[in-house]
């Protein structure tokens, strides 16, 4: 089991990369770029009100051929964002970043943003997840083995970074079932 002495507070990021609700979108990726992060946080008076990512630049700027000068953040930001707090277990963390389909969670206290925790964060602090995630496979494998004529795979999802015991292959890629869902 994970040791449950762990808190949020103890891995997170304390110094999160912010940026004004205002502020152009093409403003936040030189701001991610010269951070050396995927995501910023977009705050109003000390608040987290959203969350920008690789992503989302990608899919609603760069894919529609958008000007991202000319559009600011709160236009294409994820909000509100999924919050946690800092004194949260890490398997709080990875149930609310599974539910949600997200790598990364701002950290609030009292209202406010003290940090960010991401997957990676998780990983680094407890790598054993990945090799419970392996043992658990194992141990349900009678059970998970195949669907549909589906061989499940446990890992890492190439897509969205997500750990899963069900990945499927898909066109060479493991894939958790619902990005290969969405690939259909």
């Amino acid at each position: 089991m994970m040791d449950e002495e762990i808190r949020i507070r103890d891995i997170m990021n304390k110094s999160p990369v912010i940026i004004n609700r205002k502020a152009s979108v093409l403003d936040a990726t030189k701001e991610m770029k010269s951070e050396k992060v995927g995501s910023i946080i977009i705050t109003e008076d000390g608040n987290p009100i959203g969350v920008l990512t690789e992503s989302d630049i990608l899919r609603k700027i760069v894919a529609e051929e958008k000007d991202a000068s000319s559009i600011s953040v709160d236009e294409i930001m994820s909000s509100p964002p999924i919050v946690i707090r800092p004194d949260a277990s890490i398997e709080e963390a990875v149930r609310m970043m599974g539910k949600n389909k997200i790598r990364r969670l701002p950290v609030v206290e009292d209202g406010k943003l003290i940090g960010m925790v991401t997957e990676r964060d998780i990983l680094q602090s407890s790598p054993m997840i990945l090799d419970i995630v392996k043992e658990w496979a194992e141990i349900t494998k009678d059970r998970l083995a195949y669907r549909k004529e589906r061989k499940y795979y446990s890992g890492k999802c190439e897509e969205c970074g997500m750990l899963s015991d069900r990945l499927i292959e898909v066109n060479g890629r493991l894939l958790c079932e619902s990005c290969a869902e969405s690939l259909k």
